[in-house]
């Protein structure tokens, strides 16, 4: 089980696409600036000068830390992708401030620094001391990784060390686990950087103690309420674990240092366990968008099949973008294209769905159905916000759409084989085994299936394409002459050409009938392209439709109403109205049925013309 597989390195994958790349454009333009004018606006930056006191505003939180670090962690790629003196002397501002609050033990919390630097580590299960830690962690390991930058990595491997001497089971050292998980998965990053052994071992302590009795959010005394212990992931050890439960982020950054152990000790409980998780959350628990965390209340997972599409339903962006963290490591474990699935669909539909596309407003909430006549339970559900209070989600955008690049390509060294995962357009510089292999990617995946791979470097390695499940049919080509997926190792030449057809005609897609909501109801796909239906192009009201299956479905330009760059397709059909107009509430008078056609657009592309009702989930006949 230990891993060969590593994805490409982030500045190896320039993007070309009409989906991804306009999107990484936007980023780097409006994105990255917006969330750090909030960053500053707010105070969360100045909160490391540690000059608080009692009766002045922006009153430092405990999780602003971790926005900050998620804000420098985008910076980092940005610089990395390319070169800006005036973002860099920030970044290096930034830094300087960040280290600066450090304790001289090592300790770096600027809220709990701030404002009760006596409570520290009393409240591990709500104030996120361990959860801001790890966000440090990560920006720092970006900032070394890809800038070679050193002085923050340095200021968070003393914090690191302090957690060390502080937690464990050794005499002297205390008990404790996050209670939002994250740290996990950032001290693996932090041991493979720097090769610290201390660092995997509290790692495996978090892990490996995390639910055992007694328990010690019980023993903290902090929370005496095990529904709040289960909601995180803290009532039974990992490796007992048979179902996702509690809060959907928590639960996955968990399951990605679970994952990430588990290649590095070879564990195989631990990835049975990973295992058991997957196919929980994508066989019972998963909306068809790539969301998780079907409970507003909580923030979490509920029951089986439990997948409201609006009101109650929560679907946080952050939850999409830490599932597609959790199975991209699944993924460069074993190679199986059943995480490289379950990533794509997150990618094009439920993370993308979470922002805006000029890159500036955000979803916290990403439902599947809006209509004025249901409430809306939570802040920013129908229009996308530019800031949160609790700003998780527009900061995650930031450090992760300019990683989306590299999920395009796997390299295994040991087969000396590329596998592209996902065949939108790019150009890419792959290092492999001490080769140089320079590819093109053209076509206008996910929208069109036709796509053309030039080989631009006289090198020897196998190539694999990756055929998606939905996919029902194929053809590959090499040179013109029939090929298959798996291309075995060769000696290429400069100007080959593969090229990839893959069958993506539209689809009505079922729920499984235990999911309450959708009986009667269907999904409408092409692709990995989930669709959705916006009032306003419609005849009449979204809840007022039922879509003809029998009639064909048609691939039409999309609406020119988008916004400018904009790239992408709708899908038409046919539908009736079924009117019912009466002075009462109930009447015994069947609705009228009227012939109608609708038009559908990428869920991913919804609520950038304005507020408008939309469903995922529509009700169908078939006459």
């Amino acid at each position: 089980m230990k891993k060969t597989i590593t994805f490409a390195k982030l500045k190896n994958v320039r993007l070309r696409d009409g989906v991804f790349g306009p999107r990484l454009e936007q980023w780097k333009r409006v994105t990255i600036p917006s969330v750090i004018e909030k960053t500053v606006e707010t105070g969360r930056i100045d909160a490391f000068d540690l000059a608080w006191k009692e009766g002045m505003e922006k009153k430092p939180h405990y999780f602003w830390d971790s926005d900050v670090a998620k804000v420098m962690e985008g910076i980092a790629y940005d610089l990395a992708l390319e070169k800006n003196d005036e973002l860099e002397k920030l970044y290096d501002g930034w830094v300087k401030k960040i280290c600066s609050a450090q304790q001289e033990d090592g300790y770096l919390n600027s809220c709990i620094s701030s404002i009760e630097p006596e409570k520290r580590f009393t409240n591990l299960a709500s104030k996120h001391e361990l959860y801001c830690a790890g966000h440090l962690m990560e920006a720092a390991v970006a900032g070394y990784e890809e800038l070679g930058k050193k002085e923050l990595l340095e200021c968070l491997c003393r914090y690191a060390d302090y957690l060390c001497r502080t937690f464990g089971k050794e005499e002297g050292k205390r008990r404790g686990w996050p209670g939002h998980e994250e740290i996990e998965l950032a001290l693996a990053k932090l041991y493979k950087v720097t090769g610290k052994k201390s660092y995997l071992d509290l790692m495996r302590y978090f892990i490996d103690d995390r639910g055992t009795e007694p328990n010690f959010f019980l023993e903290e005394g902090a929370v005496r309420n095990m529904t709040i212990i289960r909601n995180q992931q803290a009532a039974e050890p990992v490796r007992d674990l048979a179902e996702a439960y509690g809060h959907a982020v928590r639960c996955v950054y968990l399951l990605c240092g679970m994952a990430d152990l588990a290649g590095l000790d070879d564990d195989r409980t631990l990835f049975d366990a990973c295992e058991r998780l997957f196919r929980d959350i994508t066989e019972r628990k998963m909306y068809i968008t790539g969301g998780i965390g079907s409970s507003f209340s909580g923030e979490c997972f509920s029951c089986s099949y439990d997948l409201s599409n609006g009101s109650l339903m929560y679907a946080e962006s952050c939850a999409a973008m830490g599932l597609a963290l959790f199975v991209s490591r699944m993924f460069l474990l074993t190679g199986e294209g059943k995480y490289m699935d379950v990533l794509e669909k997150c990618l094009y539909n439920g993370i993308l769905s979470g922002i805006s596309f000029h890159g500036d407003k955000f979803f916290y909430t990403n439902y599947l159905e809006v209509d004025e006549n249901l409430q809306t339970y939570n802040f920013g559900a129908k229009t996308r916000q530019e800031f949160f209070s609790c700003s998780c989600c527009p900061t995650s955008f930031a450090r992760f759409l300019p990683q989306i690049g590299k999920f395009l390509y796997s390299i295994d060294e040991e087969k000396e084989e590329i596998r592209l995962n996902i065949p939108a357009a790019n150009s890419a510089q792959l290092e492999l085994a001490g080769k140089t292999v320079l590819l093109e990617v053209e076509g206008d995946y996910p929208y069109d299936g036709a796509v053309r791979i030039r080989i631009g470097s006289e090198e020897e390695f196998a190539l694999r394409l990756r055929i998606p499940s939905w996919c029902r049919k194929y053809e590959v080509k090499l040179n013109g002459e029939k090929a298959d997926f798996f291309l075995p190792k060769r000696k290429w030449r400069k100007g080959d050409e593969v090229e990839l057809l893959l069958d993506m005609p539209p689809r009505f897609v079922y729920a499984d009938s235990r999911v309450t909501g959708n009986c009667g109801r269907c999904a409408i796909l092409r692709g990995p392209v989930v669709y959705a239906l916006e009032e306003l192009d419609q005849t009449c009201p979204v809840r007022e439709m039922i879509l003809d299956r029998s009639k064909a479905l048609s691939i039409v330009p999309l609406p020119s109403s988008f916004p400018e760059g904009i790239r992408g397709a709708a899908i038409a059909g046919k539908a009736f109205r079924e009117k019912r107009e009466s002075a009462s509430l109930y009447t015994e008078e069947p609705g009228v049925y009227e012939e109608t056609n609708f038009l559908a657009v990428p869920y991913a592309l919804w609520q950038n013309r304005g507020e408008t009702n939309m469903a995922v989930w529509v009700r169908y006949m078939q006459k």
